[in-house]
C-alpha cells in the first residue's frame, strides 16, 4: 500500500539486518508455496464511506420501539434515564481495570461502595461484594460456597427445575469440576416448587435455591416455608430475586435467606445482546459466610490522617493472592455495570423503587388477561414480567407470522420443558405499551 505503519521500512530492514535476511519473504521462505495465500482484500476506503456503508447496513435493525419484543426470558427491555449514560462515561468510571490500589481510586470505590449499600438495603442482608458476572455465575458461586461451608462433607446442591436453561447451564459449568451433584425439584400442579418432593432432595443437602419469581414469571408463595424445610436439614438457603422485584414484595433477607443472588444489570442497563450483566450477591452478617464469600468487597475506613477512605476489604480469599485457594477466580468484575445501576437506583428512591414494581406487575396482569384470550396459561398465579402461554399449533410457525408483522413474540421453552408442549414465554416491563400487547393479540388470534 506503500504507507509506512509502524515499524517504519528503515527499521523493519535495520532488523532484518539484525538477525542475517535481506527481505520479509526469506525470513518465511520455509514456509510451503501451496499455504501462502493472497489476502484478496478490497481496495481501501475512506473515513467517510466507511461510515455511509456502516449506516446503511446498521439501518436494517429494528429497535424494540420499531418491533415491540415480548422475548424476556431474562433479557428485558427496561428504561435507563439519560443521565445514567452520561454518568458511566466519564473517564473516571470508564476504564477496562478495577484498580489493586485503592488509594489511587476513591472515587470508583466509593460509588462500588454506594452500590454495595444500596443492594444490601435492597436484598435485606448486610454484606454485599462489588458484583459478579451475572445472576448465573452468582447461583453457582453460591453453590461452591455452600460446599465449602460444609467442608465438603456435603456435595449435593438443589434448585428448582423451573429455572432458566441459561442458569442451569452455567451452574453445570461451574460446579463439575467440584463433582456437585445438582438435584432439581419439580413444580406442583400450580407451578410452584413441590415441596414434598423438596423434603426428599433436601437430605444431606449443602444448600437449596429458589427463585421469588421462577423461570416461568410466576411468584413463589412458599420461600419462606423452602427456607426452613432447608434449614432444618442443615443446609443453607439461597434465594435468587430480580431487583426491580423488590419495591413491592419482600426482600430475601426478610423471607430467611442466608445468601441472596440476582440480576444487577436490570437496572441502569440495555438489553445489548444479553450482556455484559452483573450479578448481586449477599449474605447475612455471619464471619464464615463473609469469609467464604466470592468476588470483591469495597470497605471504608479512615486514612492515617483520620479521613474517611474505601479498601478493597478481605483480599487474602481473593485469587491474587490466595491463587489456587481462593473462594473464586473472579477478577476484573463487572465493576461500570454495577456502578450504572447504583446511579439508576439511587434516581429511583424507595418510592421511584415501589412504583417501578407496580407498573411492571400491571402491565404482567395486563399481557396474562389478553394472553388468556388466544391461548392457555398453564398456571394460576401471581406473574412478574414473564407469561407462559400454550398454543394449539406448532409455535414456530406462529412466530414466523409475528414477525412478519414486526412483532417479536415469546421465546419458545418447549425444548427445554417437553412437558409443557408449544408453551412460549412472553414478557413485559414498565415500557410495555397497551397497544403493543394488543396488537400482539390481534395478530395470534388470526394465527393461533
Amino acid at each position: 500500500m506503500g504507507k509506512h505503519y509502524l515499524p517504519n521500512l528503515a527499521q523493519r530492514d535495520e532488523m532484518l539486518k539484525e538477525i542475517g535476511f535481506s527481505s520479509i519473504d526469506e525470513l518465511f521462505s520455509d514456509v510451503p508455496e501451496g499455504m501462502v495465500k493472497e489476502f484478496n482484500l478490497p481496495e481501501g476506503k475512506s473515513e467517510y464511506e466507511v461510515f455511509l456503508e456502516l449506516n446503511e447496513v446498521l439501518s436494517k435493525n429494528k429497535t424494540v420501539l420499531e418491533m415491540p419484543s415480548f422475548l424476556g426470558a431474562g433479557t428485558y427491555f427496561h428504561y435507563v434515564p439519560a443521565h445514567v449514560k452520561y454518568l458511566i462515561e466519564r473517564s473516571e468510571f470508564l476504564t477496562a481495570y478495577t484498580p489493586y490500589q485503592p488509594e489511587i481510586s476513591q472515587g470508583m470505590l466509593q460509588a462500588l461502595f454506594e452500590y454495595q449499600s444500596m443492594m444490601a438495603e435492597l436484598y435485606g442482608l448486610p454484606v454485599v461484594n462489588s458484583s459478579m458476572y451475572d445472576w448465573g455465575t452468582a447461583i453457582a458461586e453460591a453453590a461452591l460456597m455452600t460446599v465449602r461451608l460444609h467442608r465438603g462433607k456435603r456435595k449435593r446442591f438443589v434448585i428448582p427445575k423451573a429455572i432458566s436453561p441459561e442458569k442451569r447451564a452455567v451452574i453445570e459449568t461451574y460446579t463439575r469440576g467440584a463433582n456437585l451433584e445438582i438435584v432439581e425439584v419439580p413444580w406442583d400442579e400450580n407451578g410452584q416448587l413441590d415441596i414434598e418432593n423438596l423434603k426428599e432432595a433436601v437430605e444431606n443437602a449443602a444448600g437449596v435455591y429458589v427463585e421469588m419469581a421462577n423461570f416461568f414469571g410466576l411468584v413463589e408463595e412458599n420461600v419462606k416455608e423452602i427456607g426452613e424445610i432447608a434449614k432444618e436439614a442443615g443446609a443453607y438457603f439461597v434465594v435468587g430475586a430480580d431487583p426491580t422485584m423488590l419495591g413491592i414484595f419482600e426482600a430475601p433477607g426478610e423471607l430467611g435467606a442466608d445468601i441472596a443472588v440476582g440480576e444487577a444489570s436490570y437496572l441502569g442497563n440495555p438489553m445489548n445482546f444479553g450482556g455484559p450483566r452483573a450479578g448481586v450477591f449477599a449474605v447475612r452478617d455471619d464471619k464464615k459466610l463473609i469469609r467464604q464469600m466470592p468476588g470483591r468487597i469495597i470497605g471504608m475506613t479512615k486514612d492515617a490522617d483520620g479521613k474517611r477512605a474505601f479498601v478493597m476489604t478481605l483480599q487474602t480469599r481473593e485469587q491474587h493472592i490466595r491463587r489456587a485457594k481462593a473462594t473464586s477466580n473472579i477478577c476484573s468484575n463487572e465493576a461500570l455495570v454495577a456502578v450504572a445501576s447504583a446511579i439508576h437506583l439511587a434516581s429511583l428512591g424507595p418510592k421511584g423503587l415501589k412504583e417501578l414494581g407496580e407498573v411492571i406487575l400491571k402491565n404482567t396482569a395486563y399481557l396474562k388477561r389478553r394472553l388468556s384470550e388466544v391461548a392457555e396459561i398453564p398456571f394460576e398465579g401471581l406473574y412478574f414480567k414473564d407469561v407462559p402461554a400454550r398454543f394449539g399449533r406448532p409455535y414456530g410457525e406462529i412466530h414466523e407470522v409475528l414477525l412478519a408483522r414486526g412483532i417479536h413474540g415469546g421465546y419458545y421453552i418447549g425444548e427445554h420443558f417437553p412437558e409443557l408442549g408449544e408453551t412460549a414465554l412472553f414478557s413485559a416491563t414498565e415500557t410495555t405499551r397497551k397497544e403493543w400487547v394488543d396488537a400482539l393479540i390481534e395478530a395470534l388470534k388470526e394465527v393461533a
